[in-house]
């Protein structure tokens, strides 16, 4: 009965898994293949020898990111980035999705849509000359335009490392609020609006109904995207902190994360088996730190995990 049963699906939803099937090879070629890598990480790889020829070495490649003077700083600032990149991004995408889903004209509504959502097209490349027409100590805006009328004295944002944990925090903000501004307001627009009707004919405020209606019902999504933020925890956008800081060494205090640092061990050294190292611990992190979010999630609200 079973064989019958999944021979009738199996007939029945033919178009479905069809139309699965790329997505499901690509997945594969991408994704699973590549794991035959992970070796690498244990291995001190020379191309003559090639991946599996390559001679073990066990763990001394992961002494590479942790027995420096630098694994603190960058073990620090992966994390610390993170938190406030989830924290900050999550209040100001929800916001902005509130006040887009307030506005009642489709035509402005889709023009303010793709406004907020153009700079998550832009290439960091990108980001990274309009950041230094803005910050740069000769040619700058701000240093020309509203410093120096104002009689005050420029900056050299460059060579000041104390202002970019406010400007990373910003420019990840502008670039990023959009998409996920546009999965809330996605989920917004399934809200029943009788609730809201029900909640205004009882007296409730508009900040009542924020968090007596429109939260719990983004309570999922919400829950969603801070485990998937939070798997990638200890990875960094590499665009944001190698390319918008134009690489300089005095801010390394404060915008060297893991990403950057094993480029710069990869640039330097040339040592493949490290930068495996770097990525497979990474992952092993992030895939604990999924499982680890959602279990606790489960035990509080089962019906909001993931699985």
């Amino acid at each position: 009965m079973k064989k019958k049963s999944l021979g009738l699906r199996m007939r029945k939803y033919w178009p479905f898994y069809i139309m699965m099937l790329p997505a499901i090879i690509y997945l594969f070629i991408n994704n699973y293949i590549p794991m035959s890598g992970l070796v690498l990480a244990f291995k001190k790889y020379n191309v003559r020898d090639g991946i599996f020829g390559s001679p073990w070495v066990g763990l001394q490649n992961f002494e590479f990111l942790f027995a420096t003077k630098d694994a603190w700083v960058i073990t620090r600032n992966t994390i610390l980035y993170n938190l406030v990149f989830i924290v900050s991004g999550t209040a100001a995408a929800i916001g902005l999705a509130v006040i887009l889903n307030d506005v009642t004209s489709k035509r402005k509504k889709k023009v303010y849509q793709t406004i907020v959502l153009l700079p998550y097209m832009i290439s960091m490349v990108v980001v990274a000359y309009l950041c230094n027409a803005f910050l740069a100590a000769d040619t700058g805006f701000i240093n020309n335009y509203i410093l120096k009328p104002l009689g005050l004295e420029g900056i050299s944002f460059y060579s000041e490392p104390k202002y970019w944990p406010f400007i990373l925090v910003f420019i990840n903000l502008w670039k990023g609020v959009g998409y996920s501004c546009i999965l809330y307001l996605a989920n917004l627009g399934g809200i029943d609006p009788g609730y809201y009707e029900a909640a205004s004919l009882d007296g409730a405020t508009r900040w009542q109904r924020f968090t007596k209606i429109t939260l719990p019902c983004l309570k999922p999504t919400i829950i969603t995207m801070t485990i998937l933020a939070i798997g990638k925890m200890f990875y960094s956008d590499f665009g944001l902190f190698y390319q918008v800081p134009m690489q300089s060494g005095s801010l390394f205090s404060v915008t060297q994360t893991i990403d950057t640092y094993v480029f710069y061990g990869l640039m330097n050294n040339g040592n493949i088996g490290m930068s495996a190292a770097a990525g497979f611990y990474q992952s092993l992190v992030g895939f604990i730190l999924v499982l680890g979010t959602n279990t606790i999630v489960r035990r509080v609200s089962k019906e909001n995990a993931m699985f």
